[in-house]
């Protein structure tokens, strides 16, 4: 029998405490992006291939709890502990809006046209807000049954996803009418939903199970259970052939979609893993976890060429596609804090 090959991950410091929350942008003309969030109330931006540090948000006064960006990878946006979310020109780093909330925020979206940003937390309201009129009302959804964990946009924003901290099941709202129009029942609270690239299933996570479901009329398609607790799961975008899952035991694994059998088990981490993102082509992902480092592993297997030039992140890297000019667009006019130098703040 072969001896599987280890495979080594570009690791990526600069948080000072865990990491809960990773997003990447669509594939760009730049390339495409990373963006983390962090209890060190210091969103990171990086780039989405080799790891390598961008710049950091600096504004937020409590832990973050989720991030996202743009379409373009032009805008960013993060929900806080310290009762806002806030969007970023993530050019620059610049706070272009801050929004009050009267609680925790703990997730935030951008709508697929970019115009709109959906926000939830702790209040169990869910809100939108217009960003090309950012003084008018917003407005806010019917009352969300239980404290909002995640939220995302479906059907050419036509409908939006929600789950609780407190309470099993996904639900499905209409945006005309505000109500919800399907829920997707689940025996745990849903830690982690991702609807997939092509918009065709979405993707849970609760408790120690990773589920499925077809994005079109919102049934169970596939459901398997984990080795253990899982707080966060993601499909391969290109091929939906394999998936990731990572929790409690600090490992990342890989999965056939199919089967459900366990392809590959990635060790590293020194704490649970919150988040786990398959990058925009599916030919790496990226874990966040308790530890305050980002893992981004290759999808196949390495060759011994590609293992030596494994590097850590913040270090020098082998194989970098995107060039250094071509990445020069956000770098040029962002506010560098020096990587790793972030204030703690509670």
């Amino acid at each position: 029998m072969d001896k599987k090959k280890i495979a080594v991950p570009l690791v990526c410091h600069g948080h000072s405490r865990p990491v809960v929350d990773l997003f990447y942008s669509p594939v760009t003309l730049d390339g495409f992006f990373l963006i983390s969030a962090s209890k060190d109330s210091s969103p990171m931006l990086r780039n989405g291939e080799t790891g390598d540090w961008i710049g950091t948000f600096e504004g937020h006064k409590g832990a973050v709890w989720s991030v996202c960006l743009d379409t373009n990878a032009l805008r960013a946006a993060s929900g806080s502990a310290d009762f806002t979310a806030k969007v970023w020109n993530a050019l620059t780093g610049d706070i272009l809006h801050s929004f009050e909330h009267k609680h925790i925020v703990r997730a935030c979206a951008f709508s697929e046209d970019t115009r709109l940003l959906l926000t939830g937390g702790i209040e169990k309201v869910l809100r939108i807000y217009d960003l090309n009129h950012p003084e008018a009302p917003l407005r806010e959804v019917d009352k969300s049954p239980g404290s909002v964990r995640t939220v995302s946009w479906m059907h050419s924003d036509q409908t939006l996803l929600s789950s609780c901290t407190d309470m099993g099941g996904v639900r499905l709202w209409d945006v005309r009418s505000g109500k919800i129009v399907q829920t997707l029942e689940t025996k745990s609270p849903v830690t982690s939903a991702e609807v997939s690239q092509d918009g065709r299933y979405i993707t849970t996570a609760d408790g120690a199970t990773v589920k499925f479901w077809d994005a079109g009329h919102f049934g169970l398609v596939k459901s398997y259970n984990m080795p253990c607790t899982v707080e966060s799961a993601s499909l391969e975008p290109k091929y939906g052939n394999k998936f990731i899952a990572g929790g409690e035991d600090m490992w990342v694994r890989v999965f056939d979609f199919h089967t459900g059998d366990e392809t590959a088990c990635n060790k590293g981490h020194h704490g649970p893993v919150h988040c786990v993102r398959f990058s925009p082509g599916g030919e790496s992902y990226a874990s966040g976890t308790e530890d305050g480092t980002i893992r981004i592993w290759q999808t196949g297997p390495l060759t011994d060429h590609e293992e030596t030039k494994s590097h850590a992140a913040n270090g020098s890297v082998g194989k970098v596609k995107v060039s250094v000019e071509e990445v020069s667009r956000k770098i040029g006019g962002f506010h560098i804090a020096e990587e790793g130098k972030t204030k703690e703040k509670e």
